[in-house]
């Protein structure tokens, strides 16, 4: 099955922020997952501040893994 990509842009300033826009992204992201079964989550750290959650089919179904560039 394949699945439309889903791509979440997150830029903070704070801490308490990156925590909350992290956890909202991840529980978005879940629900299209769980709808096809096929891909997990990947945080991407591009920069101090600036974020990507996407769904990627190189994250097995159910984990979500963090990339730091």
């Amino acid at each position: 099955m394949s699945i439309p990509s889903h791509r979440i842009d997150i830029q903070v300033s704070s801490r308490h922020l990156l925590d909350e826009r992290l956890e909202a992204a991840v529980r978005d992201l879940q629900e299209v997952a769980m709808a096809a079964g096929t891909h997990g989550i990947l945080l991407t750290r591009n920069k101090p501040g600036h974020y990507t959650a996407t769904l990627s089919d190189q994250v097995p179904f159910g984990m979500t893994r963090e990339l730091i560039h």
